[in-house]
């Protein structure tokens, strides 16, 4: 029995990639694409539904970069960035330069606009977080990578990387456990250990 079958696809049409693979720009037009398709060497990559893990590291990583993030920048989560014509992933957290924000109908940003891209490794992306996006990232020219992993206690672990320009490639400059304090893209704290706590969120005034 064909998996399709198993889950009752079997009247599913799949989208049939043209000749020489999808673009970046396809997939605004191709129809009824699961949430958070990327497009990787002109292939759609579906992804697994996330973990508590992976959904809580992402909104601690949001929230304590949108905090501390100067004015000039912006944070979006899970949205795609166009590498070139035939890559077009998306980091779960992204740090941009403010003025790329084009408004509500965006659907992705240019590389160029990107600062900081940060992917939480799940268990059905090990390799394209590992191996794959740092190396299209860098060949992008985004500055910089810290790539997330679960540890042993189940807090994360931040590896932070930076691009070197002579290479094109990222550099290692640190493990992070418990506390993630660095000064590039800018000044930030993070604790680490607060993952599964609620973060502050103001009322509103009035």
């Amino acid at each position: 029995m064909s998996a399709a079958r198993e889950y009752g696809l079997n009247d599913y049409e799949w989208p049939r990639p043209p000749e020489g693979g999808w673009t970046a720009d396809d997939l605004d037009r191709l129809p009824n694409l699961p949430p958070h398709t990327e497009l990787i060497d002109g292939s759609l990559v579906f992804v697994s539904p996330q973990t508590r893990f992976h959904l809580r590291t992402i909104r601690l990583l949001e929230y304590a970069l949108l905090s501390q993030a100067p004015d000039a920048y912006d944070v979006d989560r899970e949205f795609s960035v166009k590498l070139d014509r035939r890559n077009r992933p998306e980091p779960d957290v992204l740090v941009y330069r403010a003025d790329a924000d084009t408004g509500p109908h965006q659907t992705w940003h240019h590389s160029e606009a990107v600062i900081l891209a940060v992917e939480v490794v799940s268990e059905d992306s090990e390799e394209r977080d590992r191996e794959a996006k740092p190396r299209k990232y860098a060949a992008a020219g985004i500055p910089y990578f810290w790539r997330v992993e679960e540890g042993n206690d189940g807090l994360p672990v931040v590896y932070t990387y930076e691009i070197d320009p002579a290479t094109n490639t990222y550099v290692s400059t640190g493990i992070h456990h418990d506390r993630l304090k660095l000064t590039v893209p800018f000044p930030l704290t993070i604790d680490l250990t607060a993952v599964n706590r609620r973060p502050p969120v103001a009322p509103p005034s009035g």
